[in-house]
Protein backbone atom coordinates (compact mmCIF):
# COMPACT_ATOMS: atom_id res chain seq x y z
CA UNK A 1 0.00 0.00 0.00
CA UNK A 2 2.68 2.43 0.94
CA UNK A 3 4.72 1.95 -2.54
CA UNK A 4 1.25 2.38 -4.30
CA UNK A 5 1.06 5.73 -2.84
CA UNK A 6 4.77 6.43 -3.08
CA UNK A 7 4.09 6.06 -6.80
CA UNK A 8 1.23 8.12 -6.65
CA UNK A 9 3.34 11.16 -4.85
CA UNK A 10 5.78 10.69 -7.40
CA UNK A 11 3.57 11.05 -10.30
CA UNK A 12 2.18 13.97 -9.09
CA UNK A 13 4.98 15.37 -8.49
CA UNK A 14 6.20 14.63 -11.94
CA UNK A 15 3.00 16.21 -13.40
CA UNK A 16 3.49 19.45 -11.45
CA UNK A 17 7.48 19.52 -12.51
CA UNK A 18 5.66 19.22 -16.28
CA UNK A 19 3.34 21.62 -15.64
CA UNK A 20 5.84 24.26 -14.52
CA UNK A 21 8.09 23.79 -17.02
CA UNK A 22 5.20 24.03 -19.76
CA UNK A 23 4.29 26.98 -17.34
CA UNK A 24 7.82 28.54 -17.59
CA UNK A 25 8.13 27.81 -21.66
CA UNK A 26 4.98 29.69 -21.97
CA UNK A 27 6.11 32.56 -20.21
CA UNK A 28 9.66 32.95 -22.08
CA UNK A 29 7.98 32.70 -25.01
CA UNK A 30 5.48 35.20 -23.81
CA UNK A 31 8.04 37.65 -22.83
CA UNK A 32 9.87 37.11 -25.80
CA UNK A 33 7.14 38.04 -28.35
CA UNK A 34 6.77 41.08 -26.13
CA UNK A 35 10.32 42.46 -26.11
CA UNK A 36 10.74 41.68 -30.07
CA UNK A 37 7.55 43.19 -30.84
CA UNK A 38 8.46 46.27 -28.90
CA UNK A 39 11.78 46.48 -30.87
CA UNK A 40 9.96 45.40 -34.23
CA UNK A 41 7.76 48.69 -33.48
CA UNK A 42 9.84 50.97 -32.08
CA UNK A 43 12.77 50.73 -34.24
CA UNK A 44 10.52 50.27 -37.75
CA UNK A 45 12.57 46.95 -38.97
CA UNK A 46 11.23 44.60 -40.94
CA UNK A 47 12.04 41.48 -38.90
CA UNK A 48 9.76 38.68 -37.70
CA UNK A 49 9.08 36.95 -34.73
CA UNK A 50 10.40 33.95 -34.51
CA UNK A 51 9.77 31.13 -31.43
CA UNK A 52 10.47 27.67 -31.29
CA UNK A 53 7.37 26.06 -29.27
CA UNK A 54 5.35 23.10 -29.04
CA UNK A 55 2.09 24.93 -27.25
CA UNK A 56 -0.58 25.24 -30.65
CA UNK A 57 -2.39 28.35 -28.80
CA UNK A 58 1.33 30.10 -28.98
CA UNK A 59 2.16 29.21 -32.65
CA UNK A 60 -1.51 30.17 -33.75
CA UNK A 61 -0.83 33.73 -32.02
CA UNK A 62 2.73 34.03 -33.49
CA UNK A 63 1.10 33.17 -37.45
CA UNK A 64 -1.54 35.58 -36.82
CA UNK A 65 0.95 38.27 -35.23
CA UNK A 66 3.67 37.99 -38.54
CA UNK A 67 0.94 38.34 -40.51
CA UNK A 68 -0.48 41.63 -38.69
CA UNK A 69 3.76 42.46 -39.12
CA UNK A 70 3.73 41.90 -42.75
CA UNK A 71 0.86 43.77 -43.24
CA UNK A 72 2.12 46.51 -40.80
CA UNK A 73 5.41 46.56 -43.32
CA UNK A 74 3.83 46.68 -46.64
CA UNK A 75 1.67 50.02 -45.19
CA UNK A 76 5.16 51.22 -44.58
CA UNK A 77 6.66 50.57 -47.42
CA UNK A 78 3.68 51.79 -49.68
CA UNK A 79 3.33 54.99 -46.97
CA UNK A 80 7.54 55.61 -47.27
CA UNK A 81 6.88 55.50 -51.46
CA UNK A 82 4.21 57.87 -51.49
CA UNK A 83 6.00 60.19 -48.92
CA UNK A 84 8.71 60.09 -51.58
CA UNK A 85 6.56 60.61 -54.63
CA UNK A 86 5.02 63.37 -52.73
CA UNK A 87 8.20 64.81 -51.84
CA UNK A 88 9.49 64.73 -55.30
CA UNK A 89 6.29 66.26 -56.73
CA UNK A 90 6.21 69.10 -55.00
CA UNK A 91 10.14 70.02 -55.74
CA UNK A 92 9.06 69.16 -59.54
CA UNK A 93 6.10 71.53 -59.66
CA UNK A 94 7.91 74.28 -57.20
CA UNK A 95 10.69 73.98 -60.04
CA UNK A 96 8.47 74.08 -62.94
CA UNK A 97 6.25 76.96 -61.29
CA UNK A 98 9.19 78.85 -60.01
CA UNK A 99 10.42 79.12 -63.80
CA UNK A 100 7.53 80.48 -65.82
CA UNK A 101 7.00 83.06 -63.00
CA UNK A 102 11.02 83.88 -63.30
CA UNK A 103 10.56 84.78 -66.68
CA UNK A 104 6.87 86.89 -66.10
CA UNK A 105 8.93 88.82 -63.61
CA UNK A 106 11.73 89.85 -65.82
CA UNK A 107 9.47 90.91 -68.58
CA UNK A 108 7.37 93.17 -66.40
CA UNK A 109 10.17 94.34 -65.19
CA UNK A 110 11.48 95.27 -68.04
CA UNK A 111 7.98 97.10 -69.14
CA UNK A 112 8.21 99.23 -66.13
CA UNK A 113 11.87 99.96 -66.68
CA UNK A 114 12.09 100.97 -70.27
CA UNK A 115 10.15 104.07 -70.52
CA UNK A 116 11.43 104.22 -74.25
CA UNK A 117 10.74 100.89 -75.54
CA UNK A 118 8.85 100.60 -78.97
CA UNK A 119 5.18 99.58 -79.67
CA UNK A 120 6.27 96.09 -81.32
CA UNK A 121 9.24 95.42 -78.32
CA UNK A 122 6.49 95.77 -75.85
CA UNK A 123 4.26 93.92 -77.48
CA UNK A 124 6.76 91.17 -77.72
CA UNK A 125 7.20 91.27 -74.37
CA UNK A 126 3.72 91.21 -73.77
CA UNK A 127 3.14 88.35 -75.68
CA UNK A 128 5.53 85.86 -73.60
CA UNK A 129 4.21 86.93 -70.54
CA UNK A 130 0.92 85.82 -72.26
CA UNK A 131 2.51 82.63 -72.97
CA UNK A 132 4.49 81.60 -69.77
CA UNK A 133 1.06 82.78 -67.98
CA UNK A 134 -0.91 79.87 -69.69
CA UNK A 135 2.25 77.65 -68.82
CA UNK A 136 1.51 78.11 -65.26
CA UNK A 137 -2.21 77.78 -65.70
CA UNK A 138 -1.50 74.28 -67.17
CA UNK A 139 0.69 73.05 -64.94
CA UNK A 140 -1.54 73.79 -61.35
CA UNK A 141 -4.46 72.13 -63.80
CA UNK A 142 -2.80 69.26 -63.90
CA UNK A 143 -2.07 69.13 -60.48
CA UNK A 144 -5.38 69.86 -59.31
CA UNK A 145 -6.80 67.08 -62.05
CA UNK A 146 -4.83 64.36 -60.54
CA UNK A 147 -5.47 65.84 -56.94
CA UNK A 148 -9.38 64.88 -58.03
CA UNK A 149 -8.91 62.07 -59.77
CA UNK A 150 -6.79 60.39 -56.73
CA UNK A 151 -9.81 61.69 -54.81
CA UNK A 152 -12.48 60.10 -56.61
CA UNK A 153 -13.97 63.64 -57.00
CA UNK A 154 -14.54 63.36 -60.57
CA UNK A 155 -18.15 62.23 -62.63
CA UNK A 156 -17.30 60.01 -65.65
CA UNK A 157 -19.97 58.07 -66.23
CA UNK A 158 -19.14 54.79 -67.58
CA UNK A 159 -21.52 54.54 -70.68
CA UNK A 160 -21.07 52.81 -74.55
CA UNK A 161 -18.99 54.83 -76.45
CA UNK A 162 -17.76 54.23 -80.10
CA UNK A 163 -14.19 53.72 -80.15
CA UNK A 164 -13.23 53.63 -83.87
CA UNK A 165 -14.75 57.37 -84.03
CA UNK A 166 -13.19 58.57 -81.11
CA UNK A 167 -9.73 57.75 -81.78
CA UNK A 168 -10.30 59.06 -85.67
CA UNK A 169 -11.24 62.21 -84.45
CA UNK A 170 -8.36 62.41 -81.80
CA UNK A 171 -5.66 61.69 -84.43
CA UNK A 172 -7.07 64.40 -86.84
CA UNK A 173 -6.94 66.89 -84.22
CA UNK A 174 -3.27 66.45 -84.28
CA UNK A 175 -2.55 66.10 -88.18
CA UNK A 176 -2.05 69.28 -88.97
CA UNK A 177 0.68 69.88 -86.23
CA UNK A 178 2.33 66.16 -87.08
CA UNK A 179 2.83 67.21 -90.87
CA UNK A 180 4.04 70.80 -90.35
CA UNK A 181 6.56 68.87 -88.47
CA UNK A 182 7.49 66.80 -91.27
CA UNK A 183 6.33 63.47 -89.63
CA UNK A 184 4.81 60.68 -91.34
CA UNK A 185 1.71 59.79 -89.51
CA UNK A 186 0.21 55.97 -89.67
CA UNK A 187 -3.37 55.49 -89.02
CA UNK A 188 -4.97 51.77 -89.05
CA UNK A 189 -8.90 52.75 -87.47
CA UNK A 190 -11.79 50.43 -88.63
CA UNK A 191 -14.35 52.24 -90.54
CA UNK A 192 -17.17 50.34 -89.19
CA UNK A 193 -17.88 50.94 -85.37
CA UNK A 194 -16.42 49.09 -82.87
CA UNK A 195 -17.79 49.70 -79.04
CA UNK A 196 -16.20 49.38 -75.57
CA UNK A 197 -17.69 50.17 -72.15
CA UNK A 198 -15.72 53.65 -71.59
CA UNK A 199 -16.35 57.78 -71.00
CA UNK A 200 -15.63 59.81 -73.84
CA UNK A 201 -14.03 62.82 -72.26
CA UNK A 202 -12.15 60.30 -70.24
CA UNK A 203 -10.70 58.86 -73.62
CA UNK A 204 -10.21 61.97 -75.34
CA UNK A 205 -8.48 63.34 -72.37
CA UNK A 206 -5.88 60.06 -72.49
CA UNK A 207 -5.38 59.78 -76.29
CA UNK A 208 -4.90 63.52 -76.06
CA UNK A 209 -1.98 62.87 -73.64
CA UNK A 210 -0.83 59.91 -75.62
CA UNK A 211 -0.69 61.52 -78.86
CA UNK A 212 1.40 64.55 -77.17
CA UNK A 213 3.91 62.61 -75.65
CA UNK A 214 4.42 60.43 -79.30
CA UNK A 215 5.27 63.64 -80.76
CA UNK A 216 7.00 65.20 -77.99
CA UNK A 217 9.27 62.47 -77.19
CA UNK A 218 9.40 60.37 -80.55
CA UNK A 219 9.94 62.94 -83.44
CA UNK A 220 13.47 62.10 -83.57
CA UNK A 221 11.78 58.89 -85.17
CA UNK A 222 9.87 60.67 -87.81
CA UNK A 223 6.75 58.95 -87.09
CA UNK A 224 3.99 58.39 -85.55
CA UNK A 225 0.59 56.10 -85.39
CA UNK A 226 -2.16 54.87 -84.16
CA UNK A 227 -4.09 51.34 -84.46
CA UNK A 228 -7.32 50.37 -82.76
CA UNK A 229 -8.27 46.21 -82.96
CA UNK A 230 -9.63 43.93 -80.84
CA UNK A 231 -10.16 40.91 -79.59
CA UNK A 232 -13.28 38.60 -78.19
CA UNK A 233 -13.33 40.70 -74.84
CA UNK A 234 -11.49 43.74 -75.74
CA UNK A 235 -10.67 46.85 -77.61
CA UNK A 236 -6.88 47.56 -77.92
CA UNK A 237 -5.58 51.38 -78.88
CA UNK A 238 -1.92 51.47 -80.12
CA UNK A 239 -0.48 54.76 -79.41
CA UNK A 240 3.42 54.38 -81.29
CA UNK A 241 6.10 56.16 -81.94
CA UNK A 242 10.01 55.42 -83.90
CA UNK A 243 11.68 57.84 -81.08
CA UNK A 244 14.97 56.80 -79.04
CA UNK A 245 12.73 55.06 -76.71
CA UNK A 246 12.07 53.56 -72.81
CA UNK A 247 15.12 51.51 -71.20
CA UNK A 248 13.36 48.60 -69.98
CA UNK A 249 15.00 50.07 -66.34
CA UNK A 250 12.30 52.97 -66.55
CA UNK A 251 9.45 51.26 -67.77
CA UNK A 252 8.02 50.20 -65.03
CA UNK A 253 8.40 53.82 -63.08
CA UNK A 254 6.44 55.81 -65.81
CA UNK A 255 3.04 55.83 -64.57
CA UNK A 256 4.33 56.84 -61.15
CA UNK A 257 3.58 60.87 -59.76
CA UNK A 258 6.55 63.36 -61.36
CA UNK A 259 8.33 60.74 -62.99
CA UNK A 260 9.47 62.45 -66.84
CA UNK A 261 9.91 60.63 -69.35
CA UNK A 262 12.86 63.30 -70.12
CA UNK A 263 14.73 61.17 -67.74
CA UNK A 264 15.39 58.23 -70.27
CA UNK A 265 14.45 59.82 -73.50
CA UNK A 266 14.50 63.77 -74.31
CA UNK A 267 16.04 65.64 -71.83
CA UNK A 268 15.51 68.71 -74.06
CA UNK A 269 11.74 68.25 -73.43
CA UNK A 270 10.14 69.42 -69.65
CA UNK A 271 6.91 68.22 -68.61
CA UNK A 272 5.48 68.12 -65.51
CA UNK A 273 5.47 64.45 -64.54
CA UNK A 274 1.79 64.18 -64.45
CA UNK A 275 0.52 63.37 -67.75
CA UNK A 276 0.80 59.76 -68.04
CA UNK A 277 -0.25 58.89 -64.30
CA UNK A 278 -3.21 61.60 -64.64
CA UNK A 279 -3.79 58.96 -68.27
CA UNK A 280 -3.45 55.89 -65.84
CA UNK A 281 -6.08 56.99 -63.23
CA UNK A 282 -8.73 57.95 -66.15
CA UNK A 283 -7.82 54.14 -67.87
CA UNK A 284 -8.77 53.02 -64.68
CA UNK A 285 -11.70 55.05 -63.99
CA UNK A 286 -12.82 53.33 -67.56
CA UNK A 287 -11.98 50.11 -65.77
CA UNK A 288 -9.52 49.50 -68.76
CA UNK A 289 -5.79 48.99 -68.58
CA UNK A 290 -2.61 50.22 -69.92
CA UNK A 291 0.90 48.93 -70.91
CA UNK A 292 3.80 49.75 -72.03
CA UNK A 293 6.44 48.39 -74.59
CA UNK A 294 9.46 49.85 -75.91
CA UNK A 295 12.68 48.51 -78.10
CA UNK A 296 15.26 51.48 -78.21
CA UNK A 297 15.39 53.36 -81.58
CA UNK A 298 12.77 50.89 -83.22
CA UNK A 299 9.19 51.58 -81.45
CA UNK A 300 7.92 52.79 -78.40
CA UNK A 301 3.90 51.63 -77.70
CA UNK A 302 1.51 52.74 -74.86
CA UNK A 303 -2.08 50.33 -75.13
CA UNK A 304 -5.11 50.95 -73.79
CA UNK A 305 -7.49 47.61 -73.64
CA UNK A 306 -10.73 48.61 -72.53
CA UNK A 307 -13.85 46.35 -72.75
CA UNK A 308 -15.54 45.34 -75.75
CA UNK A 309 -19.40 45.71 -76.11
CA UNK A 310 -20.83 43.51 -78.82
CA UNK A 311 -24.50 44.96 -78.88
Amino acid sequence: MMIFLLIIIVLLIGVLIFQWKVKREQERAIQYIHSKLHVIVNEQTYEKILVTTTNSEIQQLLITLNALLDQHQKIQATHRKMENSMKKMLANISHDLKTPLTVVLGYIEMLQLQNAMSDEERQRLLTGVHAKTLEVLKITHTFFDLAKLEAGDTDYPITKINVSEICRKNILSFYDLVTSMGLDINIDIPTSPMYALGNEEALNRVLNNLLSNAIAYGADGNVIGMTVRHEEANIDIDVWDCGKGIDEYHIDSVFERMYTLEDSRNKSFQGSGLGLTITKRLVEIMNGSIRLSSIPNEKTTLTISLKRMMY
